[in-house]
């Protein structure tokens, strides 16, 4: 069940000589409700490992937590479901191989993909990258304001806006439709976590 506004994505590297481990769990402590761990650059013994120490590290706060691409790994360890990108497994393969009850995200950058996935059996979508961010150079411009408003217009299932979203944007993505805000570097790389949560639940109405 897709009943978080906030759903945070985990990049280390955000974090600078802070630690990781320690930053998470002061957003969960703050009320953040779901984490996706997606650190491509990690081996899959790493993030099996990676995903182990948060749900050591968070078990006093329960997040919801979804592996990057990973179903084995989530298996494994019984998180709460994958979350695909655009170039990961198909929809209906990762479906079907989860257990009943497990969350299934996907990565969508265009209205197509965003159909597609809600057919095959995503629980919810991220879509951007909405407003210009470093990270999502790669992917091209942005897709705006106006491409999320079709999406969720279009579509029945959660959509969260990602890709330079902040508290004093979220209010317009929650005005095309959102259901909620994916974030990265808003609340990692913020000199104060707990106050970076406390700004986003303001605009969201919660978390």
């Amino acid at each position: 069940m897709v009943d978080f506004k906030l759903y945070l994505i985990s990049d280390r590297n955000q974090c600078a000589d802070r630690s990781f481990i320690k930053t998470i769990g002061q957003a969960c402590a703050a009320g953040v409700r779901c984490l996706q761990i997606r650190e491509k650059d990690l081996s899959p013994k790493a993030v099996f490992e990676f995903v182990c120490e948060i749900q050591k590290n968070l078990a006093g706060h329960q997040p919801a937590i979804l592996v990057n691409d990973r179903i084995d790994i989530a298996l494994a360890t019984d998180i709460d479901g994958v979350h695909l990108p655009e170039t990961g497994l198909p929809v209906d393969i990762a479906r079907s191989s989860l257990p009943t009850g497990k969350l299934l995200g996907v990565s969508a950058h265009s209205l197509d993909r965003a159909i597609e996935a809600e057919a095959l059996g995503a629980d919810f979508i991220t879509f951007g990258p909405v407003f210009h961010t470093p990270s999502k150079e790669s992917y091209g411009d942005p897709v705006g304001l106006s491409a999320l408003k079709r999406v969720t217009s279009q579509t029945n299932i959660p959509v969260f806006a990602l890709g330079g979203v902040k508290p004093e944007n979220t209010t317009e993505c929650l005005d095309a439709g959102a259901h909620g805000v994916a974030v990265i570097s808003a609340i990692l790389a913020a000199p104060d976590t707990r106050l970076a949560v406390a700004r986003f639940e303001t605009a969201l109405g919660q978390l």
